[in-house]
C-alpha cells in the first residue's frame, strides 16, 4: 500500500452522501445541503441483511405461484416464471426466453449471493479481495435496474391484451412477490456501505 494512501476518515472528514461535500467529522449536519451526515451509514450491514432475508422469503412464492393468468376463449391458463420461459423456448422465441431467464432467475440470485458475501466478508475481514468486492458491489447496482423486466412484461401485456371475453391477461400473486424481491434487493444494495470494505484495510 502506498505511504500516501489517505481516506476522508483518516483526515477526520465526513462525506455527505446527499451533495458529496466533505465536512469535519465532528459535524452531524452538512454545511452545504443541511442533510444529516455520519462517517458510515448507521447499521449498514444489519439493514442490508434484513432486506436480503426479505428478498429470499419472497423469492420462493415468486417462483412457485403464477405471475399471470391468461383468459382466452373461456379457457384459463396460469403461467409461472419458469413455465413462461419453457413455453417461449418451445415456441422458438429463444432470445426473449433467454432475456427473461437472465433477468428473472439469474440476476436476483446473483444479487442476493453477492450482497450476502459482501456482508459476511466484513465479519471475517477478508482483505485480499477488496477491489473484487468493490467491483461486485458496483455490478449489483448496475444490474439491479434490469431485474424488473419480467414485471414490465406482465404490466405491458395486462395493459394491451384486454379483449373482453375473447382474450385478457391478469397479474397474479407471483408477479407481486417478484416485485417485492426486486425492491428488497435494491434496498439492500443501497443500505450496504461499500466504504466498510476498505475500513478493514486501515485497521
Amino acid at each position: 500500500m502506498s505511504p500516501n494512501y489517505k481516506t476522508a476518515a483518516s483526515l477526520k472528514l465526513t462525506l455527505c452522501l446527499h451533495c458529496h461535500k466533505l465536512n469535519p467529522e465532528s459535524w452531524t449536519i452538512c454545511s452545504r445541503c443541511g442533510g444529516g451526515i455520519s462517517q458510515r451509514k448507521p447499521k449498514s450491514v444489519q439493514i442490508a441483511l434484513a432486506w436480503l432475508i426479505t428478498a429470499i422469503i419472497f423469492y420462493i412464492p415468486a417462483n412457485i405461484f403464477p405471475v399471470m393468468t391468461t383468459y382466452a376463449f373461456g379457457r384459463e391458463v396460469a403461467s409461472t416464471i419458469i413455465g413462461g420461459i419453457f413455453e417461449l423456448w418451445e415456441q422458438e422465441s429463444y432470445l426473449i426466453a433467454g432475456i427473461i431467464f437472465v433477468a428473472s432467475i439469474i440476476i436476483p440470485i446473483l444479487k442476493i449471493l453477492i450482497l450476502l458475501w459482501l456482508c459476511i466478508s466484513l465479519k471475517y475481514k477478508l482483505n485480499d479481495t477488496l477491489r473484487l468486492r468493490t467491483a461486485l458491489y458496483r455490478l449489483t447496482l448496475w444490474i439491479g435496474r434490469w431485474s424488473m423486466i419480467d414485471v414490465f412484461v406482465v404490466a405491458i401485456l395486462v395493459a394491451l391484451l384486454q379483449l373482453g371475453g375473447l382474450l385478457s391477461i391478469q397479474p397474479t400473486v407471483g408477479s407481486l412477490a417478484f416485485a417485492f424481491v426486486v425492491i428488497a434487493t435494491m434496498f439492500a444494495a443501497e443500505a450496504f456501505d461499500p466504504r466498510l470494505i476498505w475500513d478493514n484495510l486501515e485497521d
